[in-house]
This record gives structure tokens, C-alpha cells and sequence, in this order.
């Protein structure tokens, strides 16, 4: 198994891994919404490879504190924002228990150091509450997720570990394969 970029050939095995740990939740968003997420911020955005198939995959995009992805919509605006929001984290059932994703997180955590992310962001669904926390992320039940989310849903953050100091926080900068305007498309 390894962790790479998303490529185009992906997104058949990504849908399908959404659509099935999402669907059963009626949060499913589809293959379009999804491609937007990654779109807005491909390098921030993984796939964990298994020969030729998607074994899991981890969407994140630069978000600001406390705001989150619409799911009845594709992502339309590209934010120039020190906060990453981690949208999607899914391994296929199969692989499950063998700490995939950890490493998945503990990679996008590195990149975001790297990336010069000051936080990380995310809503917890469907009780995921107890593995974010158990990763360092703490609950802000100020903050109420839309309905869209699923009646349990907890938005969730921490703060980017490492010294930062003297990086290029690239959020500040426009996404490579995004326009250099703040929209998408």
C-alpha cells in the first residue's frame, strides 16, 4: 500500500468507497461534488493504492475555521484560508483495522506542516467523534454543522504540530491545477 496524489483514473474506486461508507447515512455526494473538493486543493488530497485500486482515499481543502463544505453543492470557490479542512477519510472495509487511517492522517498533517497549515478542521459523523479525539482533535459544540450533516455530527479541529516558522503558508498562494482567481472552473 502507498499514499499518493489523486489521479484522474481514481475516481471510479473513490465514488464507489464513498458511496458505500456514505450512502447507508444519506451523505453520499456524488462523484462531481467530490472531484470539486479535490479540484480546490489536489495537493492536500490522497489516495491509498493497492495494485491498480483505491484501498482508501482523504480528502482536504483549505477551509476557514468553523465553515465547512456544503454537501448539495460542488465547491465552487477556491479559500485562501491557514485552516485545512479534512473532508473525507475512508478505507475500504477489508482494509480496516490495520491502521491505514492513521497513516493516511498522520500524511496529510505532515503535508499540511509542511504547507505551512496552521489548524486542521473536520466534522465528525456518524459517532467518528471517539477516533478524531483519540488523533488529537477536540470538539467545538459552539459550532452546529447543518442538518446535511447527520444529527450526531461534531465539528472538530486541532492545531498543525511542527515549526512552521519561515514557511510559505501555500494556502496564501493560488492551488496548482486551481485559477488564479478564487473560483472554480
Amino acid at each position: 500500500m502507498r499514499i499518493r496524489h489523486i489521479s484522474e483514473d481514481d475516481w471510479d474506486g473513490i465514488t464507489a468507497l464513498e458511496a458505500d461508507v456514505y450512502g447507508p447515512l444519506g451523505l453520499s455526494e456524488g462523484r462531481a461534488a467530490l472531484r470539486s473538493r479535490a479540484h480546490a486543493s489536489p495537493g492536500t488530497c490522497f489516495v491509498l493504492d493497492h495494485g491498480r485500486r483505491a484501498a482508501g482515499y482523504l480528502l482536504a481543502l483549505p477551509y476557514p475555521m468553523f465553515a465547512f463544505p456544503d454537501l448539495e453543492r460542488e465547491e465552487d470557490v477556491v479559500f485562501h484560508s491557514r485552516n485545512l479542512h479534512l473532508h473525507d477519510l475512508v478505507v475500504a472495509e477489508e482494509f480496516r483495522g490495520r491502521g491505514l487511517a492513521k497513516n493516511l492522517l498522520r500524511h496529510l498533517t505532515g503535508t499540511a506542516a509542511s504547507k505551512g497549515y496552521d489548524g486542521i478542521s473536520l466534522i465528525a459523523v456518524s459517532g467518528s467523534d471517539t477516533f478524531w479525539a483519540a488523533n488529537g482533535y477536540r470538539a467545538h459544540p459552539d459550532v452546529a454543522p447543518p442538518p446535511g450533516y447527520g444529527t450526531d455530527a461534531v465539528y472538530m479541529s486541532r492545531t498543525v504540530p511542527g515549526d512552521r516558522h519561515g514557511t510559505t503558508n501555500l494556502a496564501d498562494e493560488p492551488s496548482l491545477g486551481a485559477p488564479l482567481q478564487d473560483e472554480v472552473g
